[in-house]
């Protein structure tokens, strides 16, 4: 990413965050670490919704850091770019799904 607000650089610097507030840098480190702990979802699956969630937020640090972790748990292309669509269609369907309410007060003030 070079040019740019974000530097690809900061992403090895995530865990410098506990720096400044120490005791909730480790509360949400220690919560951060449990979630990606095998459950009832496999490590591989989690890598695979981090990694649509990644784009719905629009974070380009998380976007970089769940390709690479899929990549390494032997996560396709394919199946990336799928769960990808996914992410799109969830936002698109949300945005879309606003537009009743949108429907609804325009004819509340047309009336």
């Amino acid at each position: 990413m070079s040019n740019s607000y974000y530097n690809d650089q900061d992403l090895a610097k995530f865990g410098d965050i506990i720096d400044w507030q120490p005791e909730l840098g480790k509360k949400f480190f220690d919560y951060y670490n449990t979630v990606f702990q095998e459950g009832a979802l496999t490590s591989r699956e989690k890598s695979l919704i981090a990694l649509a969630v990644s784009h719905t937020v629009q974070c380009p640090y998380c976007i970089d850091a769940y390709t690479k972790d899929g990549i390494q748990r032997g996560i396709e292309e394919s199946e990336m770019m799928e769960a990808v669509h996914v992410a799109a269609a969830i936002k698109g369907g949300a945005s879309l799904v606003h537009g009743v309410q949108m429907m609804n007060k325009a004819k509340d003030l047309l009336m």
